[in-house]
């Protein structure tokens, strides 16, 4: 894993975050973090954090209101 991270754009707090906010819509909606479901939303929490949901609050609250998701 700390290879991947060695040219990642995002920090390991930046990682954190990311990771708590699609655990937690995970559980709310009752998916595998390794569903289908939570990949796709990886990658659109990916595109939201980098366009200024920078927060655990933020990103979920943004994931959460996400019309495709």
């Amino acid at each position: 894993m700390m290879s991947l991270m060695v040219n990642s754009p995002f920090s390991p707090d930046d990682v954190d975050v990311l990771r708590g906010a699609l655990d937690h819509w995970c559980v709310e909606k009752r998916l595998s973090i390794k569903s289908a479901e939570a990949q796709f939303a990886a990658s659109a929490a990916i595109d939201l954090f980098q366009s200024g949901h920078n927060t655990s609050e933020k990103l979920l609250a943004a994931l959460r209101e996400h019309r495709t998701l």
